[in-house]
């Protein structure tokens, strides 16, 4: 078949040709913005990635620190408990003391006066210098210099050749121990 093409038709094809090379410039432009626009943006996030990954690591080390750190500190805790539970222990052994293993240490004002073989002698003794024979309690926390009578209990340990007093305070183990 043949075809005949004329000027007009030419130059309308020409025309169209133009305005398609220019929609395809226009297009061809757009794309490369968008193309540009994405690798600036997939720059900007494989850098801030990297930076995550960074400050992960970092974060992973400090809690590592921080766990071997909290292991030893709970290893010296138990030791410290344990330790603790031994010295009440041992001091509630102290404490306890057969009734009629003890004497009493009469005070006044402080200063050792005499010794007794029990407390109601003592307070009868005290009874004899003037102190009324009723009356006596537990020691408070005044300092024994300022009380004129105070009766102290206390055993005489042969083996160690000294005195140790009955009335050591309760001490209980902190948190939790024991």
């Amino acid at each position: 078949m043949i075809r005949i093409v004329t000027r007009t038709h030419l130059a309308q094809l020409a025309a169209e040709l133009d305005t398609a090379r220019a929609r395809t410039r226009e297009v061809q432009e757009q794309a490369d913005a968008a193309d540009g626009a994405h690798i600036r943006e997939t720059f900007a996030l494989t850098a801030r990635a990297e930076v995550a990954e960074k400050k992960a690591e970092t974060t992973r080390q400090e809690v590592r620190s921080l766990q071997i750190t909290l292991e030893d500190t709970a290893a010296e805790l138990a030791e410290a408990r344990t330790e603790l539970t031994g010295m009440a222990k041992r001091l509630e052994e102290l404490s306890q003391t057969p009734t009629d293993a003890f004497m009493a240490l009469l005070l006044f004002y402080g200063q050792p006066h005499s010794i007794h073989p029990d407390q109601q002698a003592a307070y009868a003794y005290a009874a004899t210098l003037g102190a009324p024979l009723s009356g006596w309690g537990p020691a408070d926390e005044r300092p024994a210099t300022e009380v004129r009578w105070r009766c102290v209990p206390f055993i005489y340990d042969a083996d160690g050749d000294h005195f140790r007093s009955v009335t050591a305070p309760a001490i209980e183990p902190s948190g939790g121990a024991g």
